[in-house]
């Protein structure tokens, strides 16, 4: 047990849409990740997944709309739910997903963290 500094966490990495697991809550990872440019559609069959954003603003194309994820706030995907994250700038993202979830979802391309890095 331990107390997590997010900014520090951030700070140990780099690269953008590779999810890092800070931690693990009963069936779930929490992830880091940070974010810059467009993403891929997709969905999760099985999983809900919750965006919380630490640092910038985030884009979430549904679509049938778009939704604005500002700095302070979260939105939460259901499952099902075809959606591409874009990040104009970057953004810092606290992902709170099942440990069953796959970054790309439905979709496998160079994109897809198997197996996500523990920071």
């Amino acid at each position: 047990m331990e107390t997590i500094n997010l900014a520090q966490k951030f700070d140990t990495f780099s690269d953008y849409w590779s999810p890092k697991i800070a931690a693990e809550l009963n069936d779930s990872h929490i992830k880091l990740v940070k974010l810059k440019g467009e993403f891929v559609w997709h969905h999760h069959d099985d999983e809900d997944e919750l965006f919380l954003v630490v640092k910038g603003r985030l884009l979430i194309k549904l679509r049938d709309r778009d939704l604005w994820v500002n700095e302070g706030e979260f939105v939460v995907i259901p499952k099902g739910v075809e959606h591409l994250p874009v990040a104009q700038d970057e953004v810092h993202v606290v992902l709170i997903e099942p440990k069953t979830t796959l970054n790309t979802g439905n979709v496998q391309n160079e994109r897809t963290v198997a197996a996500p890095e523990h920071i």
